[in-house]
């Protein structure tokens, strides 16, 4: 059962709809629709907020360190509430997916993504859940790619993924792993 989840960004106005706010922008929707307000917490280095999805009450944080340096927010919250990695689900961008794409897994490696990096360093551990938001890829400069604004199509087909993981989120949080992984490679919105 999941506890914890953790979406990926940088802080500050001029990064807020970019693509690698994506997990951001996705825990801003989960507030939207289950309810719940930010609280800055500096012992943290987060934004912090509590919500109940289906029956579970589940913590929501935002790393306020940068997304480079987001294991240390996400550790130290983790070893406070005393919770162990299998119950940590980590919002992220994807650069291997195309955007319209989100999928679930557990574990792995980070693939170069210096957030998931930087998580897995600082709990010891890549044994937690991660929800993959498709961004797609570009053959320019990767770093200049992921802090720029999709174009109108490709933030339709982000935000209907987004929708498509909102869907999926009680059966995430309550531990139906798989009636999730399910729903989320059908592409259909629930």
């Amino acid at each position: 059962m999941i506890r914890l989840i953790v979406g990926l960004g940088n802080p500050g106005a001029q990064y807020q709809t970019t693509r690698h706010n994506a997990g951001f922008l996705f825990l801003d929707e989960l507030i939207a629709k289950f309810g719940g307000f930010w609280s800055q917490q500096s012992k943290f280095e987060a934004e912090l907020t509590e919500c109940l999805i289906g029956a579970e009450k589940i913590m929501l944080l935002k790393p306020q360190t940068y997304m480079n340096k987001s294991g240390g927010s996400v550790g130290k919250v983790m070893r406070y509430y005393k919770m162990m990695p299998d119950q940590l689900l980590v919002v992220h961008d994807e650069l291997d997916f195309a955007p319209g794409i989100i999928k679930l897994k557990k574990g792995g490696g980070h693939a170069g993504h210096n957030g998931l990096r930087d998580i897995v360093a600082h709990l010891g551990s890549a044994d937690f859940y991660r929800l993959r938001i498709g961004i797609g890829r570009s053959s320019d400069n990767i770093a200049a790619f992921v802090l720029s604004k999709p174009c109108d199509t490709e933030w339709c087909q982000i935000s209907k993924a987004m929708q498509q993981g909102m869907s999926c989120i009680g059966d995430i949080v309550a531990g139906n792993i798989n009636t999730a992984t399910n729903c989320l490679n059908s592409g259909l919105v629930k």
